[in-house]
């Protein structure tokens, strides 16, 4: 990686970047044993593993469990209102097309309020990448139906049971026009969490990434099932997608060949309901990005930053 004069003199050099340089000194909050733990422990080894600079890297969350991953990053973030994450992300990408950005957002956070702001940021395919936190109930207040619980689960407000089939976040993605990347992880298989993700940040345009994650407060049984049983979940190998390691394979021999830029074969293992799959389902890198037909020009300068500023607090001049 190529560094200018002041990143070297602040030390950025190659055998500083650890793990621990991208913690922050905030202790997470999660509860033991929550996915989101395992979440953010993959995405701080892809900080190391790309060697990024905490302040070129933005992270924006909405509200949820999930939404509290800014505050363990040593990076930029910003952390914002219930479902709004994307349009927050999308600003700052077309403000600051150098930046690297991620969003963490959550079943809820992404699929209810937010679902408005989902679909079009995919419409959009602006450079970024999008991990919703997928664990099919709303945990921060406590156990309510979130719009991929189970039909059937009893919550606090659906003590009777949850009435309606769950909204899959896969195919809803997948049916939008001009999307350009769609994978689905796991927490519980840490090495294609890691895999998956890494593809994703490597994709040039909006990457979502459902991760199933498992919450030991309120839906501690959920994924037993294909936890306890390998042959429960489908593991999609491709040289342009995961690349399924020997020794996982000895593990997960459930495994398809799937070429990520078949889309129509992608609908179809969305819609999967038996088994999980685990791999990149789309990617298409010719779509066209939002943020190159509409980049800024130039740079924002200091210079420039200031005297916009000042223009528009002129207007108000006494």
């Amino acid at each position: 990686m190529t560094k200018n004069v002041a990143e070297r003199l602040l030390g950025y050099d190659d055998e500083v970047f650890g793990v621990e340089h991208y913690q922050s000194d905030v202790m997470p909050r999660w509860c033991s044993g929550c996915g989101d733990n395992a979440i953010l422990t993959a995405i701080q080894r892809l900080c190391r593993d790309e060697k990024l600079l905490p302040e070129k890297t933005m992270f924006v969350s909405g509200i949820g469990c999930s939404s509290r991953l800014p505050h363990y990053m040593n990076a930029y973030g910003f952390h914002g209102i219930h479902g709004r994450s994307l349009p927050v992300a999308e600003g700052i990408k077309m403000a600051r097309p150098e930046l690297d950005v991620f969003v963490t957002t959550g079943d809820g956070d992404c699929c209810s309020i937010g679902a408005g702001h989902w679909i079009h940021a995919i419409r959009y395919n602006i450079d970024m990448t999008v991990l919703m936190h997928d664990n099919g109930v709303y945990g921060l207040t406590k156990k309510q139906a979130s719009p991929t619980s189970p039909r059937g689960l009893k919550t606090n407000t659906t003590p009777r049971g949850s009435y309606l089939p769950p909204l899959n976040p896969l195919s809803t993605t997948l049916g939008v026009a001009n999307v350009s990347f769609v994978a689905q992880a796991v927490d519980w298989i840490p090495e294609t969490l890691y895999d998956i993700i890494s593809v994703a940040f490597h994709h040039q345009g909006f990457s979502f990434v459902r991760i199933l994650q498992r919450c030991p407060e309120f839906l501690p049984d959920m994924f037993d099932p294909w936890v306890q049983n390998p042959d429960q979940m489908l593991l999609l190998g491709h040289e342009d997608g995961l690349q399924i390691s020997p020794a996982l394979a000895k593990v997960y021999t459930n495994q398809e060949t799937h070429d990520p830029a078949d889309i129509n074969r992608a609908r179809e293992i969305a819609s999967f309901t038996d088994i999980i799959p685990v791999g990149v389902l789309y990617q298409n890198s010719n779509i066209p990005r939002y943020d190159d037909i509409r980049r800024p020009r130039g740079v924002y300068t200091n210079e420039k930053i200031r005297a916009g500023i000042e223009e528009e607090l002129d207007k108000y001049t006494i």
